[in-house]
Parts: structure tokens; sequence; C-alpha cells
């Protein structure tokens, strides 16, 4: 069976739901490889005290594990929210053949910067439940 892109959003939106629970930025990412999740990952950074522990660092490096590999480049990642430059630079380096993300990050967002990468990009799969955790998350950090 062939799964879509909203199941395999939706298993990253709920590692962006543990970050949360955790007091971390909810961001959560999955790599799938031959329609399955091979590495995931949701940010670590306050709880490892690392500021490279993020979603799709973790998740990268799952499944370069997996694969024995450093390179994933029969691979899709999809993350809950717009990486940075940091994380867009592993997803380069990775050579990842696909990248879903499902909303923008306005402020440390880097991957609409890039119109010369040659990466496949898809915009906006479960573009307001990620939305809604990041602007749930930080409104409480307002308070």
């Amino acid at each position: 069976m062939e799964l879509g892109a909203e199941y395999f959003m939706k298993q990253a939106l709920m590692l962006a739901r543990r970050a949360f629970d955790e007091d971390e930025v909810p961001v959560g990412a999955v790599v799938v490889a031959e329609n399955r999740i091979i590495g995931k990952g949701y940010n670590q950074v306050e709880r490892l005290k690392d500021p490279t522990a993020h979603a799709e660092m973790l998740a990268i490096t799952a499944a370069a594990n997996f694969l024995g590999a450093k390179y994933l480049p029969d691979c899709q990642l999809y993350v809950t929210v717009e990486p940075c430059l940091m994380c867009f630079g592993a997803i380069q380096h990775s050579r990842l053949s696909k990248l879903s993300i499902a909303c923008q990050e306005p402020r440390h967002g880097f991957t609409q910067s890039i119109a010369s990468y040659k990466i496949a990009t898809d915009w906006g799969v479960m573009e307001e439940e990620s939305k809604a955790l990041m602007r749930s998350f930080f409104e409480s950090k307002r308070i």
C-alpha cells in the first residue's frame, strides 16, 4: 500500500508534539525511503544542550545510520517547519531527493532563499496543523 504525503507529515507532527511536550520548539521530521520511515527526529536542543539537535539533523543522521550511507538520494524528508540554514545545508549535503515542508518559518527559514538548489520541494502539507502547534508553543512562552 502506497502511503501519501499526509500520512508521513502526520508522523512528523506527532514528533513535533513530543517536542512541544518536552518544552522544545515543536518541529518534527521523518525521512522516508521506499514508502517507510527510516529516520525520525524532533527538536532536542534544550534537552541535549546541543544547538545542532534540530529535528531535521536527527532524522537525517538516523536515516544515514539505518542505510549505512552518507548520501540519501532515494529518500524524502518531511518536516513540519521550514528548515534553517544549518538544516538546509545538511539536506543539501545528504542529497535527499525531495523535501516536504508543512509551513514557512518567517524568521529563520532558509529554503525559499535558495532558488537555484535542485531539490523538489512541496509546501503546505498539513500547514494549518503545524502553524497551530508553533503558535501555541510561542504563545505559552509569552505569558
